[in-house]
This record gives C-alpha cells, structure tokens and sequence, in this order.
C-alpha cells in the first residue's frame, strides 16, 4: 500500500497510544512513510495577561505545552520501529488545528481515533464531522474498541453509468485500489457495494405515471444491467493493476444492491458486520469544500464502524493557513 508519504496521526485525550497507534506505525513502515504524532490542547485566552498566583497565562499554556510535548516524546521512545516518527503539540480548535497541519506539511492521510457515541448521533456537526467534510486528504476514523485486523472492509462505490463524470471515476478507482490494498495488508475480506434505484419506477407502477408491468420490469432490468456492467467494467480495470495473484487472492464480495445508498449501506454494513468502510465524501449531490455529499452525510451517522474518507482530486478546504 504504498501511496503515503507523510502520515499524521492524531493521538487520544490520554495520550496513549494503543492499537490505532500499531496500525499507524505499520502503515507508515510498509509505505516507507513520515509519521507524526500530535495532540491539541485549547488555545491561549484572550485574556492573556491575567496572572493566576503569579503565572500568567502564556506561561501557563508554554507549560502546558511542554508536559504534552514529554507525553509525547514518552509514548514514542516505546516504539521499535525504523521509520522516522516526530511529535508536535497543536493548540486551537481541533479540527482547524488538523487541517492547517495538513496543509503546512503536506499530509496525505490523517488518522484519528473516535469514542463509539461520536461514530453514530454524535457524529453530525462534531469536529470529526469537519475533518470529514473539508480536510484535503483522506480521514481514517478508527473505533476505539477496534483491536487487532480488520476482518471485513468495505468500499463503497458511487456512479451513474449514463452521465459518467471523469472526477468520479477517479475517486472510485482511488477508493478501489486503498481498499484493495489494506485488504491484502490486513489478510480482509473484502466487500465492494454499489447502490442503485430505477428513477420514477415507484410513480409507474402506483398509478401516478401508470405503465404496464412488463413494461416497468423491463426499464428497471435495463437500469440495473446498466449498473452491473459499468460495475464489472471498472472492477476489472482497477483490480487487474494489482496483479493476477491479489485478484484472485481478494476475490471481493460483490453488493448490488436496489434502493438508495443512505438506507442499503448502514444496512449491508450491519448485516454484514463491516469493520471498515471506505468512501467517498463528496458526492454528486454535495458542494465541494463546504458539504459532503447528502448521501454520505446520511450514511455516516446510521453505521457503527471505523471509517476511512477520501477526497476528489482537486479538493480544495474552505480552511486557510493562519497569516
């Protein structure tokens, strides 16, 4: 899986590091990757000449700093590794913080872990949910129970085969290739889900757009060979990069699956019992560098796994390095 260079890894309240801590540092071996350690503490007050017995405030937040900062340089001296890992301690919002970090030093995966409420209700409007909205590379939002391989990983495929858009087939293949390889890494099963609906198919057949049955049978079988071909087609284009013997290693659980993406997904990934998922988050209903896509928006707050976002090429954040 060597497609990372510069790897950040984001580390827990506690400062410990843990099995998401494992996993960053072999990733970062197997890519030959940079690895940094962060932890973000809150910014300095406004109010930064008032002196509390004695200390004033930016005294108070260099010390603080420095503790964090031994914390840290703690977790990694327990480390045995040949990679060069670094430690930084960012203050400010968090996901400011994180952001502004990626775009300084030119991070191309941020990895955070996340208690289990903030993968569910919590997730929406949490800072979690604006790293996944508008950091530039992919967010790995890894579950803090999560211990040891994933057994399953899933990615998920968004397209329309009769308005193909070269930006999409883009994300779908970078989505195809990260989760075919981690797969391969982490000895996964892997499952590869596509969702799709035949537009106007409930208004033929209620009586609002009445048409005969077989004639709504046909156009719903026509949609979804459709899908299935375009599916198959852009399987065997990315797939077939790795190499017959991964091909046939992986050999991916394929969903086809009829509905719409934000009620079918929660419900293949429950079924199941996905471990990971990996998908894009701006879709082509979203606005770029603002929202995701509606659809992943809604998708992410019904799953309960850890989550692995990727961006289109060209992304750019509404978030902007500090002056």
């Amino acid at each position: 899986m060597k497609r990372f260079k510069n790897i950040l890894f984001v580390a827990d309240a506690e400062l410990k590091g843990g099995d998401a801590l494992d996993r960053a540092v072999i990733l970062a071996e197997n890519n030959q990757a940079h690895l940094t350690v962060v932890s973000i503490i809150e910014d300095l007050p406004t109010r930064g000449s008032e002196e509390i017995q004695g200390i004033s405030m930016s005294e108070l937040h260099d010390a603080i700093i420095d503790k964090h900062q031994l914390q840290l340089e703690g977790l990694l001296s327990s480390i045995s590794t040949k990679i060069q890992i670094s430690s930084k301690v960012l203050s400010g919002v968090t996901f400011l913080a994180l952001i502004r970090e990626v775009l300084s030093k030119k991070i191309d995966l941020l990895i955070k872990t996340v208690q289990e409420e903030e993968l569910m209700e919590k997730l929406f409007g949490s800072s979690d949910m604006h790293l996944l909205r508008k950091c530039p590379c992919p967010v790995w939002l890894i579950k803090s129970s999560r211990q040891g391989h994933y057994k399953k990983i899933m990615a998920a495929i968004d397209f329309d085969p009769f308005n193909n858009k070269p930006e999409e087939d883009a994300l779908n293949r970078r989505i195809l290739q990260m989760s075919a390889a981690l797969a391969l890494s982490d000895f996964s099963e892997l499952h590869i889900i596509h969702v799709w609906h035949a537009y106007g198919e409930s208004s033929m057949r209620s009586g609002l757009a009445y048409q005969p049955a077989a004639y709504v049978d046909a156009y719903v079988d026509r949609i979804r060979t459709n899908h299935q071909h375009s599916l198959e087609s852009l399987l065997a284009d990315t797939l077939d990069q790795g190499g017959r013997d991964a091909k046939d290693y992986l050999k991916p659980k394929i969903h086809l699956v009829k509905g719409f993406a934000r009620d079918r997904i929660p419900e293949i990934v429950k079924e199941e019992k996905i471990d990971l998922i990996m998908m894009g988050t701006v879709g082509r209903t979203g606005i770029p560098g603002l929202l995701m896509g509606n659809t992943a928006e809604t998708v992410l707050n019904r799953i309960d796994c850890s989550v692995l976002a990727v961006k289109p090429e060209g992304f750019i954040t509404p978030v902007r390095l500090e002056e």
